[in-house]
């Protein structure tokens, strides 16, 4: 018995590091963020919710928790395992008072369409093993029923598992409008012609080296146009910093900009915290977020330290909430995702605690090529969050540009690029369980790329109407869940996103690549097409899809 009950101890451990980490990412919680609100180490903190260790007494357990708003229920369930873990007998729970319902009516369930191969059955590998570890005879026969060809590990050697179901269900939440974002590419001031929900500012003539020509000497025009333009339209900025002047890294690489902006770190970062003080001091309350670095991956913009970069991160985030406190600290972009470069320097800095300092993560996300479809940007995703991971990080994802050499790629023709465009912000959607949170599209206000929303005074495109009716679409609903092909009840190359709309339901689909053609289960109220078109099919009636997301309301 004495292996069955180590087993018990270890898996309610582990149950304890599972319970905490679901607590720290429904609130987007670094490690070092809960270790200053528990007044614990960052170690310990790590230990507990990776399940490596427990502490003799509940309290630390519990102090953490709370840092991350645990309520009673899961208080309680943390006992529980910690009390397994610890052999300590739990004690009777209190009966509680029946909570009062709501008013509110129930959700109905998403229709589904019928699900293929469902399995019949389930056993974890733990309780096969124990049963092998305890009662040799009953493991035999379990091994031959399992797998005829008695070899226990060849259920592990054939085919990945099959899952059917979403890709992910979440507790429906609210589309937040600023998911609709851009960077703006004017120095103007003019903003979006079309409905946006935030903008980012770079190739706007806002790099540090044309804010601070000389040393103490400041050119806020073009910046103070800018703000004054998004406040206007009620847009919230995010300034992005980069382009070390020249008299701050005489001998620095050159950056790519004609001013003879640098690439480098400044040579006395003193010189750095004095530019951010004067930048936030001067827009205090009035730029809701700043990134700390453009694209700290691309050696064309940044060829200092990893350890410099962070140093720049912590500096720059301590003078911004001291002065700011309700501002946004954005971790330094990082791009060239595809890349093996560039992954290894987001990885370095994610190493060496980078991701402390801020409140969000920028990340740049795009096709390999403009012609490829939006959703291969979710394969960057998958990369990025397993590094983020193994590095015990779990930042909120804010994805601020694309690539570099994006003004050479070929532009899309009309109807590819309304597609996109759209299909952009959905597979920020689609990313809600990565913590993803925005979207800024590149660009608005220029035209040499492959997509164009609208040209600095010109009218909108059809991609931007496009985008502003997926807007209205989305602005009264809740994201419940996303999923793809057969597991989600589809057409292998088709997609989807479920959501709650009051007491009805609703859902975008769309595929990938070609058709597609699924048949309604449940009655609808309307399919809603991008150019403003609406049918009202029958329960039955063959649905064409294609590359066009539609919308669908469920009665």
């Amino acid at each position: 018995m004495g292996r069955l009950e180590r087993l018990s101890r270890e898996e309610q451990q582990r149950r304890i590091g599972e319970l905490l980490t679901e607590l720290k990412d429904r609130h987007g919680y670094s490690y070092a963020l809960i270790a200053r609100k528990a007044h614990v180490s960052k170690s310990a903190v790590h230990r507990y919710c990776a399940g490596q260790s427990v502490p003799q007494t509940f309290g630390p357990i519990e102090t953490i928790a709370r840092a991350c708003g645990a309520d009673r229920e899961a208080i309680d369930k943390l006992y529980a395992a910690w009390s397994g873990a610890t052999e300590t007998p739990v004690p009777p729970v209190s009966p509680q008072p029946p909570v009062p319902e709501t008013s509110q009516p129930p959700v109905p369930e998403m229709p589904q369409l019928p699900v293929r191969d469902k399995r019949p059955w389930s056993h974890p590998l733990a309780i096969v093993v124990a049963a092998v570890a305890l009662v040799a005879a009953v493991a035999a026969v379990l091994v031959v029923v399992l797998h005829p060809t008695g070899r226990l590990e060849a259920s592990t050697a054939g085919a990945a598992q099959r899952i059917n179901g979403p890709t992910w269900t979440l507790p429906p939440a609210p589309v937040p409008h600023t998911l609709f974002g851009a960077t703006l590419n004017s120095a103007t001031g003019n903003m979006p012609g079309f409905d946006l929900g935030a903008v980012r500012f770079w190739d706007s003539e806002t790099r540090w080296s044309q804010v601070e020509p000389q040393r103490g000497v400041f050119d806020w025009r073009t910046l103070d146009s800018l703000v004054a333009g998004a406040q206007r339209a009620g847009l919230p900025a995010l300034y992005v910093a980069g382009a070390t002047p020249a008299w701050a890294a005489p001998g620095g690489a050159h950056s790519v900009y004609p001013e003879g902006a640098r690439s480098a770190p400044p040579d006395d970062l003193s010189d750095w915290d004095t530019f951010i003080r004067a930048l936030v001091d001067r827009y205090r309350g009035r730029i809701e977020a700043y990134e700390i670095w453009v694209l700290a991956n691309d050696k064309r913009m940044y060829t200092g330290t990893p350890e410099t970069l962070v140093a720049m991160t912590r500096r720059a985030a301590e003078i911004i909430r001291g002065t700011d406190p309700k501002a946004t600290v954005v971790c330094p972009g990082m791009g060239n995702l595809w890349t093996d470069e560039g992954r290894r320097l987001l990885t370095r800095f994610a190493e060496l605690g980078g991701y402390d300092s801020c409140d969000v993560a920028g990340i740049k996300l795009y096709q390999r090529a403009a012609a490829d479809p939006p959703e291969t940007m979710l394969d960057l995703l998958g990369d990025l969050d397993r590094r983020f991971h193994e590095a015990g990080v779990h930042p909120r994802l804010w994805n601020t540009g694309t690539t570099y050499t994006i003004p050479l790629q070929q532009p899309l023709d009309e109807t590819t690029a309304r597609n996109f465009a759209v299909r952009f912000f959905l597979v920020g959607l689609y990313a809600r369980n990565y913590n993803l949170e925005r979207m800024y599209f590149y660009n608005w206000g220029g035209t040499k790329i492959p997509i164009v929303l609208q040209a600095d005074g010109g009218e909108a495109t059809a991609a931007a109407r496009a985008v502003a009716v997926l807007e209205h679409w989305l602005a009264s609903v809740e994201s419940r869940s996303c999923g793809h092909g057969s597991a989600a009840g589809l057409p292998d190359n088709a997609w989807q996103c479920q959501f709650s709309a009051g007491s009805h339901a609703a859902a975008v689909r769309w595929t990938q690549s070609g058709t597609a053609t699924f048949r309604l289960d449940a009655a609808v109220t309307a399919v809603r097409h991008l150019d403003g078109r609406v049918d009202h099919p029958a329960v039955g009636d063959p649905i064409p899809l294609a590359e066009d997301p539609i919308f669908i309301e469920y009665a």
